[in-house]
Order: structure tokens, then C-alpha cells, then sequence
């Protein structure tokens, strides 16, 4: 997907937590992040799995930790 080495990715990820003093954050943690927030954006689920590459929607699930207030704005917004 991207034209880097994965080594190369991990590596800059690692200096940079280090540089900026971030600790007991790990690359896939953004993968975590980046999934709620397409959940919290209204996606459906298959759409997620689409971007996410997940194929099984279990696995998928146990990534979303929705908070109620976020469904609850999205109904509002999707009622008006």
C-alpha cells in the first residue's frame, strides 16, 4: 500500500515516540484510534472492514470502543 519498507516505518515511529517522550505507545495502537474514529464518522461496518482489512467482523469489533454520546450525536445529526 504504501511504497516504504515496513522496517523503515516502524523505526521513524519508535525516534519520533522517543524524541517527543511518549511512552507505552505502539504503531498499532493508531490502527485502534483510526478504526472508533471511522465508526464515530457514521461508517458501516463493511465499509470499516474495506478500509481496515479486516475480514473478520469479530476481530473488527473488538476494535470499536463507541462511547453512547457519540451514536446519540450521530442519530441527532442524521435526523436533521
Amino acid at each position: 500500500m504504501f511504497p516504504y519498507n515496513g522496517r523503515s516505518i516502524g523505526t521513524a515511529f519508535r525516534r519520533g515516540c522517543c524524541d517527543l517522550e511518549i511512552d507505552d505507545l505502539h504503531f498499532h495502537d493508531l490502527r485502534h484510534e483510526g478504526t472508533s474514529r471511522l465508526f464515530e464518522a457514521g461508517f458501516t461496518i463493511e465499509q470499516v472492514a474495506l478500509v481496515t482489512g479486516h475480514t473478520d467482523w469479530k476481530m473488527l469489533r473488538r476494535y470499536t470502543r463507541l462511547k453512547p454520546e457519540a451514536l446519540h450525536a450521530l442519530a441527532a445529526a442524521r435526523a436533521a
